[in-house]
């Protein structure tokens, strides 16, 4: 038996809801989503006003933006490990680790990109 699911308007609305709930809840109860989100307050601004033009702006902030969103996947990820269980397990470390490597990852090509637009003077 298949559900019923919203269409149109009312299942962007519901989407938007439960980003917002998504969101909100990163805030709360991760102190690195915090954090980073001070960092794109301050980094995004700066590489809009440093940028030269719109391609540049764009390199300059889209990776900022893609480091909050590898953080929200990775708070997903050590969630769901944590609601599995407290035991500790070999594939429930390396999970978080690999999240972890994630969020690295997008802070070092957030430095690669800058470094390339900025010194491409």
């Amino acid at each position: 038996m298949e559900r019923d699911k919203p269409r149109g308007v009312t299942r962007l609305l519901r989407a938007f809801d439960v980003s917002r709930k998504g969101l909100l809840g990163a805030w709360r109860e991760e102190a690195a989503f915090r954090q980073e989100i001070i960092f794109a307050g301050c980094a995004a601004p700066l590489g809009l006003w440093l940028g030269r033009s719109g391609v540049e702006r764009a390199l300059l902030v889209a990776p900022v933006l893609l480091i909050l969103v590898v953080e929200l996947v990775n708070s997903a990820i050590e969630a769901t490990v944590d609601r599995i269980g407290p035991e500790r397990h070999v594939l429930a470390g390396l999970a978080k680790d690999i999240g972890s490597a994630a969020v690295f990852m997008s802070f070092v090509l957030w430095g690669v990109v800058w470094a390339l637009v900025l010194t491409d003077r």
